[in-house]
């Protein structure tokens, strides 16, 4: 899947370049780097407690990057003049800011997040996973949006780049990754409480929240506000802030649920009650990776962790009751893992 998002990024960018220029288009490229870094680091500090694997990290960048791009290029045109003339809209560049491109983006943004959901099921655990994998989607999509901008800006006035890249590339990074993540959000309540043949219902409020959310920050300056620094102080930066809060409340309520299920594999003879606590706390962490770092072990403690959280996850999901037989048949495998790596842990 990575393989084939490439390909179509690829196409996307070879298809865009003629707009902006080929050289154009690789500088300003190197600029938009600057806002995916700041959104991918972020995204990895989220991530860190179960980071996801590479190749579904790779698809999620690349089809924000590449597809979603596409998509919205391509139906843009007949949906503004299918969709405008039925709305109070009578300018096209309004009508694209606060209705196109809520509406489409998030859409198209949005089958990427649901294609990861089906594909890498077992690394899309719950609400955390969804916003990681539905922020990064969003990255991926700002990285050839603020491409465009800011080739459209060189392209028609060079000195206009620099407050360009201030307002997309510094002032509001996370924009995308927040409204996609709502999208992620839901369809990581719906791994949680194993209705995954239900995610697209789960998938339509998360949807309806991203287009609302997109619709207030493109469209707060031309609707609401008068001037930018109220419109950013009033609205975008208390969104943001909402965001930040909310996911370090998941993030808090992810760690003291893998740990209590850690404390109950502790509790069978599994693990002892120290590997428990080093891998359900951030202090324990802290301390075996300590303890591996002058062994070479970081590495076969990597694994060794990913597996206990797994495991956690297994058993949240046969404690409620989704797909017992499925998932206690998951939970021996893993057992068995957890008891080589250990074994190949403590062996280094």
């Amino acid at each position: 899947m990575s393989l084939i998002a490439l390909v179509v990024f690829v196409g996307t960018v070879y298809w865009l370049a003629p707009f902006i220029g080929q050289t154009t288009m690789f500088a300003v490229g190197l600029l938009a780097l600057v806002p995916l870094g700041i959104c991918l680091l972020g995204l990895r500090w989220i991530d860190r407690w179960d980071p996801e694997p590479a190749p579904a990290v790779l698809f999620a960048v690349l089809w924000g990057a590449g597809a979603s791009v596409a998509g919205t290029m391509l139906f843009g045109e007949p949906f503004t003049r299918l969709v405008m003339p039925l709305t109070v809209f009578a300018d096209p560049d309004i009508f694209g800011a606060v209705v196109q491109a809520p509406i489409l983006e998030e859409a198209f943004k949005g089958i990427g997040v649901l294609l990861v959901f089906y594909v890498a099921r077992w690394h899309f655990d719950g609400p955390v996973d969804g916003i990681v994998y539905g922020g990064l989607v969003g990255a991926g999509f700002a990285f050839t949006e603020n491409i465009l901008y800011f080739g459209s800006a060189w392209v028609s006035a060079p000195y206009e780049v620099v407050a360009m890249f201030v307002m997309r590339g510094l002032f509001s990074p996370f924009a995308h990754v927040m409204f996609t993540s709502c999208l992620g959000f839901f369809l990581g309540l719906a791994a949680v409480k194993g209705r995954r043949s239900a995610a697209l219902w789960f998938a339509l409020p998360g949807y309806a929240l991203a287009v609302l959310g997109h619709f207030l920050w493109n469209g707060g300056l031309a609707l609401f506000f008068e001037d930018f620094l109220t419109f950013y102080v009033t609205l975008q930066v208390p969104l943001f802030a909402l965001g930040i809060a909310g996911v370090l409340w998941l993030r808090r309520a992810e760690r003291n649920r893998i740990l209590g299920y850690l404390l109950e594999y502790s509790e069978a003879g599994w693990l002892t009650d120290e590997e428990a606590q080093l891998f359900g706390t951030t202090a324990g962490r802290r301390q075996a990776v300590a303890w591996a770092k002058p062994r070479g072990a970081v590495q076969e403690l990597k694994k060794f962790t990913r597996t206990a959280v797994r495991l956690a996850e297994v058993r949240h999901r046969i404690c409620m009751g989704h797909d017992v037989l499925r998932q206690q048949g998951r939970e021996e495998r893993l057992l068995l893992e957890l008891t080589s790596e250990r074994a190949q842990l403590l062996r280094t």
